[in-house]
């Protein structure tokens, strides 16, 4: 079975580099799409001496948009893969522990694997953001109570990739993923992996972030309502 990583990317030349480092080393993975989301740095260029496919956005666009702009790349390309990997881009080398992700989607146990990190002593808010994401999945979900509701680490099988489309614009992306996965009763599985990205704290460039997150996965929690 083959696979193809789709990395949205903004302004990440700090990390860009070792994270495709470690993905490239992940046996099975074909190809490699990274979504330069109007980076005002060298990520793109970064990522392509690298080895990757680059799409480049002249404006940031939010990941769900970058996601979805990759996608398209692979269904005009006609690509042949079985599963997909979605990783963030400031993942540095434990993006190598996508491999475990990999792991029980290739072995027939689950259509959608999500990695839980580990947590980072002094990191995040107060999860507010996290339990209505938590709260929409239970609700719309069948019941399913998601542990890492917000991680954008995963891996879908092509048929589950059908499934979730279109991707939800921005931050809501996550949330949107699992619970059309679930209500077309696709078997989501989540597992601890040591990886680790940069964090946000109980600063204020943290709170703004999140204020972020909150709006749009409330926007995405409201359209779901409305399927």
């Amino acid at each position: 079975m083959t696979a193809v990583v789709l990395i949205p990317a903004y302004n990440e030349e700090k990390t860009i580099g070792t994270t495709l480092e470690a993905v490239f080393l992940i046996a099975d993975v074909a190809q490699v799409i990274v979504i330069d989301d109007g980076s005002a740095d060298a990520t793109g260029d970064i990522a392509r001496k690298a080895g990757a496919t680059v799409i480049r956005n002249e404006k940031n666009l939010g990941k769900g948009a970058a996601l979805q702009l990759g996608v398209e790349k692979l269904v005009a390309e006609s690509a042949s893969f079985d599963i997909v990997l979605l990783l963030d881009a400031d993942l540095g080398s434990s993006a190598r522990e996508a491999e475990r992700l990999l792991g029980p989607v290739m072995r027939g146990l689950a259509d959608m694997t999500v990695g839980i990190l580990p947590k980072v002593p002094g990191s995040g808010g107060f999860g507010v953001v996290r339990d209505l994401a938590r709260r929409a999945i239970r609700e719309h979900g069948g019941g399913y109570d998601a542990q890492a509701p917000l991680s954008g680490q995963r891996a879908l099988t092509r048929e589950c990739l059908q499934a979730v489309l279109p991707f939800a614009e921005g931050f809501g992306v996550e949330v949107a993923m699992t619970i059309r996965a679930l209500k077309q009763n696709l078997r989501v599985f989540e597992m601890m992996v040591d990886m680790q990205h940069r964090t946000t704290g109980k600063d204020l460039p943290g709170f703004i972030h999140r204020g972020m997150q909150y709006l749009d996965v409330h926007r995405t929690i409201r359209e779901l309502a409305r399927e």
